[in-house]
């Protein structure tokens, strides 16, 4: 299993695009991988080539409108766990012995 961390955005459509983001996030809900929304990108965990093919949609669908488009991708790979989307998080909570803000 994987967890890609990823950030797309188109460039020159202002300052807000939260629209396109939100476009994004339409694709990430329906595909029905695990994931996270952050206010910097979205985790997603799954399969290699089920996170890279969400992450495709997005792409196709953003450069449907636009000419520029930046993104950061970053994967996690480990062998034999699942549930990283929270685990990792509550590893990190049990050595603090409290929750963390989220």
């Amino acid at each position: 299993m994987v967890l890609l961390e990823f950030s797309m955005s188109p460039l020159g459509k202002g300052e807000s695009v939260g629209k396109y983001v939100a476009r994004s996030l339409d694709i990430i809900d329906k595909s029905g991988v695990s994931y996270r929304l952050n206010p910097m990108g979205t985790v997603l965990e799954g399969e290699w080539d089920q996170v890279i093919a969400v992450v495709t949609r997005c792409y196709e669908r953003m450069k449907k409108d636009c000419n520029r488009i930046s993104c950061t991708i970053k994967i996690d790979y480990r062998k034999g766990h699942s549930g990283r989307l929270s685990t990792k998080v509550a590893s990190v909570e049990k050595q603090l012995k409290r929750k963390v803000r989220q």
